[in-house]
C-alpha cells in the first residue's frame, strides 16, 4: 500500500519521469500516467502522482486536474481500503460528481465501512449505498448517521435515476417520466402567503442551478389548482400538462438535486434524495416533526409534470402539485441551459 510519508520509494526511471512531467506542468501526460497506472492497479503510483500535482499546486503551479483525477479514478477502481481513503473534505473537487457517489457505484458498504472515517463523508456513501438498494439499517444503528432519511429504501420510493461513472465518461441519466401532453387551462392567480414555506422548499430543491450554474429558479403557490399554479408561473402562456405519482416527483426533483445543471458541482444522489423528501414535507406542512415519512400524505396530492408547447433545452424540472385538502397548488419552473462556448 502507498505510504504518503516515503513519496519516493519508486524506481529510479519512475521518479525521473515524474519530475519531469511535474517541472513541466505536462498536465496530458500526468493524466496518461494516472490511466496506466490505474490500468495496472499500481494506486501506490496513482496517488504518487496525486501527491506531487497537489503539492505543486499548493505552490501556485495548475496541476490541480491531475490530482482530483487520480483521486476519482481511486474511488472508482481502486479496492475499497484505497477507495476510502479518498473520500474526505476537498478531495475530487474536478471530478464529475462527489466520490461519496463514485467510490460507493463500485463498492458495498460492507466493502468500504470497514475503513471510513467517521464524518459526513461516510453518512453519504452510506445513503448513496442505500439508493442503489442497500437495507443499511442495522449500519444505522450501529454508530452510523443515515442523514435523518431511512437506511433503505422505502416501499413508495421510486427507482432513483442514477449516475453511471466510467474511467473517461460520466452519465446522469434521466428519470423515465411521461411526457407532458395535456393542454393546461388554468387561471392566473395572485401568489398565496399561506403556502410560501412550500413554495420556498420547492426551490430550495434545485437552486444551486441558479447560484453555482447559469440557471433560472422559481416556485409559486397559489389559492387553486395545479393548472392555475401553471397558468400563473407561465404568466397565461400556453403550456401542456399531465399527471404523475408521488414516486415519480421524489425522482424528478431528487434528480435535480443530485444534479449540477449545465455547469454546477454534482452534488450526489444522498443530497437528491434529501431535498426532495424535505420538499413533499414542506409542502405537506409536516415539517416540523421532521424526520418524518412523507410518502403516504404525499401520495394524497395531485402531481403533474409540465412543460411550454415550445420546448426547453437543457436541465429541466418542472412540477405542479396541489393539495384537494386545503386548496393550494403550488408550480417550480426550474431550468438551466447549456450556454454556447
Amino acid at each position: 500500500m502507498y505510504d504518503p510519508d516515503h513519496p519516493d520509494e519508486l524506481d529510479g526511471d519512475d521518479r525521473d519521469d515524474l519530475d519531469r512531467w511535474i517541472t513541466t506542468g505536462d498536465l496530458d501526460e500526468l493524466i496518461r500516467e494516472i490511466d496506466r497506472s490505474s490500468d495496472r492497479d499500481d494506486w501506490a503510483r496513482v496517488l504518487q502522482v496525486r501527491d506531487r500535482a497537489r503539492a505543486e499546486t499548493e505552490r501556485g503551479h495548475q496541476l490541480w486536474p491531475a490530482a482530483s483525477y487520480a483521486e476519482y479514478r481511486t474511488a472508482l477502481d481502486a479496492a475499497a481500503e484505497m477507495a476510502a481513503s479518498v473520500v474526505v473534505d476537498g478531495a475530487g473537487f474536478l471530478a464529475p460528481g462527489p466520490l461519496s457517489e463514485v467510490a460507493a457505484q463500485s463498492h458495498t458498504w460492507d466493502e468500504l465501512s470497514r475503513h471510513l472515517a467517521t464524518g459526513p463523508g461516510r453518512s453519504l456513501v452510506l445513503q448513496e449505498r442505500v439508493v442503489r438498494g442497500e437495507d443499511l439499517t442495522g449500519a444505522a444503528t450501529n454508530g452510523t448517521t443515515s442523514g435523518e432519511l431511512p437506511a433503505r429504501l422505502l416501499p413508495w420510493e421510486p427507482g432513483y435515476a442514477l449516475a453511471e461513472y466510467r474511467a473517461d465518461r460520466a452519465r446522469f441519466p434521466l428519470p423515465d417520466l411521461p411526457t407532458p401532453n395535456a393542454p393546461v387551462a388554468g387561471v392566473e392567480r395572485g401568489e398565496c402567503a399561506d403556502g410560501r414555506d412550500g413554495a420556498r422548499a420547492l426551490e430550495d430543491a434545485v437552486r444551486h442551478w441558479a447560484a453555482h450554474s447559469d440557471g433560472t429558479v422559481r416556485s409559486i403557490c397559489v389559492d387553486g389548482s395545479a393548472a392555475d399554479a401553471i397558468a400563473t408561473i407561465t404568466a397565461g402562456h400556453a403550456a401542456l400538462a399531465r399527471p404523475i405519482g408521488a414516486a415519480d416527483a421524489v425522482s424528478l426533483l431528487a434528480w435535480a438535486g443530485a444534479s449540477g445543471g449545465s455547469r454546477g458541482r454534482r452534488r450526489g444522489m444522498a443530497a437528491g434524495r434529501f431535498e426532495a423528501w424535505w420538499a413533499l414535507a414542506t409542502v405537506l406542512g409536516i415539517e416540523e416533526d421532521w424526520p418524518i415519512d412523507p410518502g403516504p400524505d404525499a401520495e394524497d396530492l395531485d402531481w403533474y409534470v409540465w412543460a411550454p408547447r415550445e420546448p426547453t433545452p437543457g436541465w429541466v424540472c418542472r412540477i405542479a402539485v396541489a393539495d384537494p385538502a386545503d386548496g393550494l397548488a403550488w408550480a417550480l419552473d426550474a431550468t438551466d441551459r447549456v450556454l454556447d462556448p
